[in-house]
C-alpha cells in the first residue's frame, strides 16, 4: 500500500493452474451473472510476492549494476557487471527482513544500505564491500554495522563528494528526541562527533562538501525556522514560516553561497515553489513554479556530474518533467521515442551521466527498467520488475473529480474492473495513509488486486492531502474522522452511488494509517454507509496514538499534531480528540471488521488495534484480528502480504460478493495461521479507555 506512514516524509511466481476455473464459480462472486466477463483471476502471489528484480542501481564508474533481489527467499542486494545477464550476478548480503534501501558510496568501493529489526524503523546503517570474498556460512561478503547502538534511528545527512570514504549521519544516542551530527568512516565505522544537538534542532543541511550549513528547528507556535550554522557554532536565522506554510531545503548550489528550497510561504502564494536562499542575507529568488499552475512543485533532478539543475518534475493528472538544458531535451526527446507511456524515474546514473538507468511505469505496469547511453542514443531493457503479471488483465486508473458537500472539488483515483459495465458494482474505498500525502496515478497492487476480484477501487485524496496547495491542505485542519476531511471521503461514496457505479449495500472501506483511522471513522460515524471494514495499522484512540509517537517525532509535533488535530495536554483539545476517537463509540459500528497490525510498530502501537478488538469483542460486534510479530508499520515481508491478501480476499468477498481465489500455497496458509489472532484472547491494554 502506497503511503501508509503517518509523516511528520520499501521470484514473482507463475499463475496457479486452474485458480480461474468454473470450479471456483461458487466462492467468487454473489454476482455470477457478470463474473464469467472479467479477466481471468490473477494470483494473488503476483501481487505481493516479491519483484523478480527491482531497486536498481548503477556504481559511480558505470561497470556494474546492482539491483534487490530474493536471496534465501528474502530481498535483498546483487551485483553483477553491466555486460553480463542478471543470471550472473551475485548476492551482496543475506538479511533476513527485507532490505528497504541502499545506494554506493561515492568511490564506488561499498554498497551502503539500511535495515531494522523487525519493523521498529530503529535504522542502522551497514557497509558491505562488492569485491570481498563471501563468507562460507553465508554466501555473501561480510556487512559492517556503523552504527551499532541498540534502540538508536540512525538518519543519513550527507554523503560528500570530496570525502567519498565518509558519511554524515545523525544518531539519537545521547538524546532519544534529538539526533546528534557524526563523521562516520565507511571503511572502518570510526565515528566523530561534529554537531551536538543541544538547540532543539529537527534537521540539518548540508552543503555539497559536507558542511553543515542549515538547521531546521520548530519554533514555540508551530512555525518552522531556518538557521545559518556560523563557523563559530552559533546560530542565526535566515528564513522563517507559519506552521500552515512549509519550508524545507533540498540541495546546496553548486556555487557554494545558496541553496534550493521548496516553500509556499506568503499571503498571497499558494503552491509550493522552488527558490534560492541566500543563508549569508536571507535573500531569496524564484527558479520555478508549476507552468500549469495546478500543483506543487513536485521535485528537482540535478547533474551527477556537474550538480547543476537539469530538470524539474510535476505530479499533476500524470508526470510531468520540464527540461534545463538541451541535453535533457534530447533525452526526453529519445525517451518519448523509444520507451512505453508512463511516468519516468532514473534509478541510477553514472558519475559522468553518459549512462542512465530509466524506470518507466504505469498504472498496468510496476515498472520496467532500461540502460540508456547518452553516447549512442541507445535505449535496452533490463528487466521487467512483475514479468508474468499478466498487464492485459489489469485495470486500467483514471484521475476523476467530485464535489464535496461545501463545493470544494476533491481529486480521486477510480479503478474499475476490467470487462464489465461499471453499474451496480462493489465498492471498496481505499483513502490514503499520512494523512500529508497523496494518491497519484500508477501502478497500486492493492487497486488491482481488489479490481481484479470484481470491485471498482476509489482512492480519493481528501481534503489535507498534499500537493494541491496550502488551502487544500490547511481545510482539513481539526476535521479529520467527523469533520469535513472525512466527509470528503463519504461523499465519494455518495458520488459513486449517484453515478451508478456502486452498489449502495455493498461499499467496504479499506486503508492503512491514516487511511486505517479513516476506515474506523467510517464505519463508526457513518454506519449505515458500509458493509465491512478493513483497518490496517489503525489508529483507534487518538489520545493513546499521539502520547505514545516516538521521541524523535518531538520536534515537530506542536506544528503539525498539536495544531492540526488537538494536544492532548489542552482540555479542549482532549475532549475533542476523545470525540474524533472511533474507540470510544464502538456502540455505533454495525459491520464486521478485519483488523489488521504489526507488533513492533512504533508509530501506531498495537495498543491501537487491540483496543479496538477487545472493545468490539465486549460489544459482541463481529471482529477478525491479525498480529504479524516481525513486522511494523505497514507490512514488508512477502509472506506477511500474501497472508494478509488471503485473509482480505476472503473477507471482503464475504461481505461485498467479489472474487476469491480458492486455491493458497501451503506456507502461505501457515503463516495465516500463524498470525490469525484469536479474539477472545485478546487482552486490553490500561488504561483503554482516557476520558478525563
Amino acid at each position: 500500500m502506497k503511503r501508509l506512514l503517518f509523516l511528520l516524509p520499501i521470484v514473482c511466481l507463475a499463475i496457479l493452474a486452474g485458480c480461474s476455473s468454473s470450479s471456483d464459480t461458487d466462492e467468487q462472486s454473489a454476482a455470477t451473472e457478470v463474473a464469467g466477463q472479467l479477466p481471468p483471476l490473477i494470483d494473488r502471489e503476483l501481487f505481493f510476492g516479491d519483484p523478480e528484480i527491482s531497486g536498481s542501481n548503477l556504481s559511480p564508474d558505470g561497470r556494474f549494476v546492482s539491483f534487490l533481489k530474493p536471496y534465501n527467499g528474502v530481498r535483498n542486494i546483487w551485483v553483477k557487471r553491466i555486460d553480463e545477464p542478471f543470471a550472473n550476478a551475485k548476492p551482496m548480503t543475506a538479511d533476513e527482513r527485507p532490505v528497504p534501501g541502499y545506494f554506493w558510496s561515492r568511490d564506488g568501493k561499498f554498497l551502503l544500505y539500511v535495515q531494522d529489526k523487525g519493523g521498529n524503523e530503529n535504522y542502522h546503517v551497514y557497509s558491505v564491500d562488492p569485491s570481498a570474498a563471501p563468507a562460507t556460512d553465508t554466501g555473501v561478503p561480510v556487512a559492517t554495522d556503523l552504527t551499532p547502538i541498540e534502540g538508536v534511528r540512525a538518519i543519513i545527512y550527507s554523503v560528500p563528494k570530496s570525502q567519498p570514504d565518509v558519511m554524515i549521519v545523525g544518531l539519537n544516542d545521547r538524546d532519544p528526541s534529538l539526533h546528534d551530527v557524526y563523521k562516520i568512516s565507511i571503511a572502518t565505522g570510526e565515528r566523530l562527533l561534529m554537531l551536538q544537538n543541544d538547540q532543539g534542532i529537527g534537521a540539518y543541511q548540508f552543503d555539497l562538501e559536507g558542511n553543515p550549513r542549515l538547521a531546521m528547528r520548530q519554533m514555540p507556535d508551530g512555525g518552522t525556522e531556518l538557521l545559518r550554522i556560523d563557523t563559530d557554532g552559533s546560530l542565526t536565522r535566515v528564513f522563517d514560516c507559519t506552521y500552515e506554510e512549509a519550508a524545507y531545503p533540498v540541495r546546496f548550489h553548486k556555487d557554494g553561497k545558496r541553496v534550493y528550497l521548496i516553500t509556499n510561504r506568503g499571503a498571497d502564494v499558494d503552491l509550493t515553489r522552488l527558490m534560492l536562499l541566500d543563508p549569508e542575507t536571507g535573500d531569496v529568488e524564484l527558479v520555478e513554479s508549476d507552468p500549469q499552475q495546478q500543483v506543487d512543485f513536485g521535485g528537482p533532478i540535478f547533474s551527477e556530474a556537474t550538480d547543476e539543475l537539469i530538470a524539474t518534475a510535476y505530479m499533476g493528472d500524470r508526470q510531468r518533467i520540464y527540461p534545463r538544458n538541451e541535453q535533457v531535451k534530447r533525452d526526453l526527446a529519445i525517451f518519448k521515442e523509444k520507451l512505453p507511456e508512463g511516468s519516468l524515474r532514473v534509478t541510477g546514473t553514472s558519475r559522468d551521466m553518459n549512462l542512465m538507468l530509466v524506470g518507466i511505469g504505469s498504472d498496468v505496469d510496476p515498472g520496467s527498467v532500461y540502460l540508456y547511453d547518452r553516447r549512442t542514443g541507445e535505449v535496452t531493457l533490463q528487466y521487467r520488475s512483475r514479468p508474468d503479471l499478466p498487464s492485459e488483465n489489469l485495470a486500467s486508473c483514471k484521475v476523476v473529480r467530485y464535489p464535496a458537500r461545501d463545493g470544494l472539488e476533491i481529486p480521486a483515483l477510480l479503478t474499475l474492473p476490467q470487462g464489465i459495465e461499471a453499474k451496480n458494482l462493489p465498492v471498496v474505498i481505499v483513502p490514503h495513509g499520512g494523512p500529508w500525502a497523496r494518491d497519484v496515478w500508477g501502478y497500486d497492487p492493492y487497486a488491482q488486486f481488489l479490481a481484479n476480484r470484481g470491485y471498482a477501487v476509489l482512492q480519493p485524496n481528501f481534503r489535507g492531502s498534499t500537493g494541491y496547495g496550502k488551502k487544500f491542505t490547511n481545510a482539513a485542519t481539526h476535521t479529520w474522522g467527523t469533520g469535513a476531511a472525512q466527509h470528503d471521503i463519504t461523499d465519494g461514496v455518495q458520488w459513486l452511488i449517484d453515478q451508478g457505479i456502486a452498489a449502495p449495500d455493498q461499499i467496504g472501506i479499506f486503508g492503512g494509517s491514516y487511511g486505517g483511522y479513516a476506515t474506523l471513522a467510517g464505519v463508526t460515524y457513518t454506519p449505515d454507509l458500509y458493509a465491512c471494514g478493513v483497518p490496517y495499522v489503525a489508529p483507534s484512540n487518538l489520545i493513546t496514538l499521539i502520547e505514545s509517537f516516538p521521541e524523535y517525532w518531538k520536534p515537530w509535533l506542536e506544528g503539525t499534531w498539536y495544531k492540526k488535530w488537538g494536544n492532548p495536554n489542552i482540555e479542549g483539545d482532549r475532549l475533542e480528540l476523545i470525540a474524533r476517537s472511533p474507540l470510544f463509540k464502538v456502540d455505533q459500528i454495525e459491520c464486521p471488521l478485519l483488523v489488521i497490525h504489526g507488533a513492533n510498530d512504533p508509530r501506531v502501537k498495537q495498543r491501537e488495534s487491540d483496543q479496538i478488538v477487545v472493545a468490539l469483542r465486549l460489544k459482541d460486534k463481529p471482529v477478525e484480528y491479525l498480529v504479524a510479530p516481525d513486522e511494523g508499520h505497514g507490512y514488508r515481508a512477502p509472506n506477511n502480504r500474501k497472508a494478509l491478501a488471503v485473509a482480505m480476499e476472503r473477507f471482503l468477498a464475504k461481505h461485498l460478493g467479489g472474487r476469491v481465489q480458492t486455491d493458497v500455497r501451503p506456507e502461505t496458509a501457515q503463516r495465516l495461521e500463524e498470525i490469525t489472532v484469536d479474539v477472545s484472547q485478546v487482552e486490553a491494554p490500561e488504561p483503554m479507555v482516557q476520558t478525563d
